[in-house]
């Protein structure tokens, strides 16, 4: 599946399954666009590193293309059963609607000239049925719309599984090209050098988060002087790390009763984990019971703990550019049938992973809603 055809099937998408979600259309339009920008720049890119860049553009255009979609069905879907059972629970009235319409049409010319009270009683029925004829003309016209739309949202829900399927492939490919695409990149530049026997000891050594981060600066060997760029100015205004909703905030509490000083975000399975800001990677793997970590560091004293990932990329030390792919969540893809059914249970049904992140300022944990733009719907 080339991203070429997942640039189309987006396009479909937006023209199709959400013609009848003006919001969903545009953002399916908005990724589409987004990926044929990233799909330009996989034709101009001359290194690896180019290719990561435009990799991971389009996995995220891929990401938001697929989540205008599900959000389109989902409306659809909304849609489709609220009008079902309105007619259902009008099934009376039609028939009643249905019968008089029937016996009018029935009626031979000459009957309809009769009238038991003469040409009088002929002319009052006349002057009555063309009052009741335009009001039952507008119901009949109202019953065709709703019946003619069901039908539609019908077929689009059904014709949205093979747009699906080749989204679905499409984001696929880009992963796994993605990963070849780290591997192959020429190494980034390192600001220390990571000494395994240490972080082996330091690892074995700490019982909390809190006493791993405080002992980070003993894993480094040769660290350069100075910091990375200073991003105070955008505090309150970076981007999560991975596209999804909050789940739980600041010190909430999990379904144990257990606090922790962080916040969770259901995101939907393999989603691409990136740097909000350039950042110096201080560690990543394993952790406790945190799964795999990765501790960014974008300038001193400054720590973004990023928690849950099933795939890490980069090595401890490496300085990565603001937007880098740093891992991707564990799960697996749902199937067509599965997002279909999805599409009827609301939204968040699909967000099955969860990302925990946290931000330490100068070893003190800080509610992360103060660097990061987060939107509870998200």
């Amino acid at each position: 599946m080339s991203l070429r055809a997942g640039l189309l099937c987006l396009l479909i998408g937006a023209g199709t399954a959400m013609a009848q979600s003006p919001a969903p259309a545009d953002a399916a339009r908005a990724a589409a666009a987004r990926l044929a920008k990233a799909t330009q720049g996989l034709d101009a890119a001359e290194t690896a590193r180019d290719r990561v860049k435009a990799l991971s553009e389009a996995i995220r255009a891929f990401e938001d293309g697929l989540a205008a979609m599900r959000e389109g069905l989902r409306r659809a879907s909304i849609r489709e059963q609220t009008l079902t059972r309105e007619l259902a629970a009008r099934e009376t009235e039609i028939a009643r609607l249905l019968g008089v319409l029937q016996s009018i049409g029935d009626q031979r010319r000459p009957a309809l000239l009769l009238h038991p009270a003469g040409p009088t009683g002929t002319a009052r029925a006349g002057m009555i049925l063309a009052d009741v004829t335009p009001a039952l003309n507008t119901r009949v016209d109202e019953l065709r719309a709703k019946l003619e739309e069901v039908s539609t949202l019908r077929r689009l829900q059904d014709s949205a599984r093979e747009t699906l399927q080749q989204g679905l492939e499409g984001v696929q490919a880009a992963r796994t090209q993605l990963s070849q695409a780290v591997a192959d990149r020429d190494p980034l530049p390192r600001r220390f050098t990571e000494d395994p026997v240490k972080t082996a000891l330091l690892i074995a050594s700490s019982e909390t988060l809190e006493g791993f981060a405080s002992g980070l600066s003993e894993i480094a060997v040769d660290e350069a002087e100075g910091s990375l760029p200073d991003i105070a100015h955008r505090k309150g205004k970076l981007a999560l790390p991975v596209q999804g909703r909050l789940l739980r905030g600041f010190m909430g509490s999990d379904a144990a009763g257990i606090k922790r000083p962080g916040i969770i975000v259901a995101t939907r399975p393999r989603a691409l984990v990136t740097t909000p800001a350039a950042a110096t990677i201080r560690y990543h793997g394993p952790l406790l019971d945190y799964g795999n970590v990765m501790i960014l560091e974008p300038r001193a004293g400054l720590l973004f703990v990023v928690a849950g990932l099933d795939v890490v990329y980069g090595d401890t030390g490496q300085v990565l550019p603001a937007g880098s792919p740093i891992g991707l969540m564990g799960g697996a893809d749902p199937g067509i049938g599965e997002i279909l059914t999805q599409s009827g249970e609301g939204t968040g049904a699909d967000r099955t992973e969860t990302l925990y992140i946290e931000v330490r300022e100068n070893n003190v944990p800080t509610d992360p809603s103060a660097w990061f733009s987060i939107a509870k719907d998200g």
